[in-house]
């Protein structure tokens, strides 16, 4: 009983340290948007991902919110960097 106990109170208290980065990347992801001047396939794209890791952060999905949201990031860089080279 007592294991069951301290199992819980482990996931009780470890839940809200795991989500700690999706809130930052998703201001991260909102900053750089309002930054970088995107095309209007590649700004639907990224508003997209960043709804998807938004909804998994609530869902408890940390892993793929955190997944979703650097992948939101890449694409702007990405759209900068081709930018910026032409």
């Amino acid at each position: 009983m007592r294991f069951l106990s301290v199992l819980l109170a482990t996931l009780l208290f470890s839940a809200p340290a795991l989500s700690g980065q999706c809130p930052v990347l998703m201001k991260q992801v909102d900053s750089q948007m309002e930054s970088a001047d995107l095309d209007a396939s590649t700004r639907a794209e990224v508003e997209k991902l960043r709804a998807k890791g938004e909804s998994f952060h609530k869902a408890g999905k940390h892993a793929q919110s955190e997944k979703t949201l650097r992948k939101a990031i890449e694409k702007i860089d990405a759209a900068v960097e081709q930018a910026a080279g032409t």
